[in-house]
């Protein structure tokens, strides 16, 4: 079943944008689009190896040569993309982090895998559930404390509740212990409409910090439901001011991760130009120069 169109109007950012650069990786390259604030834009999601990507083509400037200015030059990415890739790789596509808006570093147990050798799928949707409820926990104790208890009671059949419709995997790579994940949720789309919806969509990423890639995406259809009438219900007051605030923080944060992400690849493509892609460059194979 579908939702309302009143719950379906807007797509959130990075949910469906592609770069198309004219060689792999390029920053140069990317369009751009316009968010609900006109006095921004924001860069077009970057490819999603972008990570591994960078550091492969720091390498190869390496192995060409570079003077120490050059040498601080990659460094200084390298540093980025060791301590904000988490940041960079869910901000880019609208995710919030920190605090405990989900899962942060949760070790992968060895009982979570299967005879095959890896982690089961089953465990995937634990995963999102217990990021899930940390999403919602956190408006209740960090976001609208003036509203915790109606928070917390979407937890429980009480009154107000959440009920999960639809809840879909798409599984990238297989994760092995040992690893850590990071596990996040997005709004896809902003609650809106008059009256105010009663289902809403969640995205949620699963991140291995062994590869620094997401290892599984889902796509979660949520109904709220009134217990004590047995039925739909209509998003209260409290949810859909809430939701609206977030919306606007996730394409800020859009913004912010890919202009940053934006800023590393420029750096890569300067740092390009000045060692192995320019007519007289030669790779440094480690041999003592004028030597035998």
């Amino acid at each position: 079943m579908r939702l309302a169109a009143a719950a379906c109007r807007r797509v959130a950012p990075g949910a469906s944008s592609h770069i198309r650069p004219r060689r792999p990786f390029s920053a140069s390259t990317g369009r751009f689009r316009s968010t609900s604030d006109p006095s921004a834009a924001i860069p077009e999601a970057p490819p999603s190896r972008w990570i591994a990507d960078l550091r492969a083509r720091i390498g190869k400037c390496l192995t060409f040569g570079c003077n120490g200015q050059q040498i601080s030059q990659a460094a200084e990415v390298l540093r980025v993309i060791a301590t904000e890739w988490k940041e960079l790789l869910a901000g880019s596509e609208g995710y919030l982090t920190g605090g405990r808006r989900g899962l942060d570093g949760r070790e992968v147990h060895w009982g979570e895998m299967d005879t095959f050798g890896h982690v089961n799928n089953v465990n995937y949707y634990r995963y999102a559930e217990s990021a899930r409820v940390n999403w919602i926990t956190n408006f209740a104790v960090h976001v609208d404390p003036a509203h915790r208890e109606q928070w917390r009671e979407l937890m429980s059949p009480k009154s107000t509740g959440l009920i999960m419709r639809s809840l879909k995997a798409d599984f990238k790579f297989p994760m092995v212990y040992p690893d850590k994940i990071s596990v996040y949720h997005r709004l896809r789309t902003r609650p809106e409409g008059d009256p105010a919806p009663s289902a809403f969509f969640l995205d949620c990423i699963v991140l291995s910090h062994q590869h620094r890639r997401i290892s599984c995406r889902l796509e979660e259809d949520i109904v709220i439901y009134d217990y004590k009438k047995g039925g739909k219900t209509s998003m209260p007051g409290f949810m859909l001011d809430m939701f609206d605030k977030t919306w606007k923080l996730q394409e800020q944060e859009t913004l912010r991760a890919r202009t940053r992400i934006a800023g590393l690849l420029d750096s890569v493509e300067r740092l390009e130009r000045e060692t192995w892609n320019r007519p007289d460059a030669v790779e440094d194979m480690g041999g003592a120069k004028g030597g035998q």
